[in-house]
């Protein structure tokens, strides 16, 4: 699969891109710490980038999760990552999770390319309702949910514990098919 937009494109992680994951990675750890501790502990380094990477796409070939990077077109480094989760087939319900580089927000490419990836969840994975977890104090996320037209539907209760932190009221947004 691959999503072509203007100065980027969208395809599902590979081999080969390990070591440019890290770079993206160790560039926006500031930015990931809080909500994507695990991607981050997993790719300090381009050996645990590797090993991330071979587990991404063995959990995508047997649709368990699906890993998505942005590339720019330009250079060809990752610009961001869109995560399809938390899948429960028999509900046909996931979690969309995304994060994009500092130099990059604001540009509309996250709001883009979930607009895109919920399309293909939804006509391709056949599934019924998408989900947005974001904590209220992330403005960016909340609005690239509210711009592709999922809807608030109510606070999660300590839903997420961030590294270090006490556990995060998180709030839940949803699309259907």
């Amino acid at each position: 699969m691959h999503l072509d937009f203007k100065n980027y494109f969208v395809e599902p992680i590979a081999e080969h891109d390990a070591w440019k994951l890290c770079n993206f990675i160790v560039a926006n750890s500031e930015r990931l710490k809080r909500y994507f501790p695990i991607t981050l502990e997993h790719n300090l380094n381009p050996d645990l980038s590797r090993y991330f990477v071979g587990r991404k796409i063995k959990q995508f070939n047997a649709k368990e999760e699906f890993l998505f990077k942005l590339k720019e077109k330009k250079d060809r480094t990752i610009i961001g990552l869109v995560y399809i989760k938390e899948l429960h087939w028999d509900k046909k319900q996931a979690e969309l999770a995304y994060c994009i580089g500092y130099q990059f927000e604001g540009l509309g490419m996250a709001t883009e390319t979930v607009k895109a990836l919920s399309k293909y969840a939804f006509e391709t994975l056949e599934l019924k309702t998408l989900q947005i977890i974001v904590h209220k104090k992330n403005p960016g996320s909340i609005k690239v949910a509210e711009k592709c037209g999922f809807t608030w539907k109510g606070t999660l209760l300590k839903e997420h514990t961030p590294p270090g932190e006490e556990a995060l009221d998180m709030e839940l947004y949803e699309l259907y098919a």
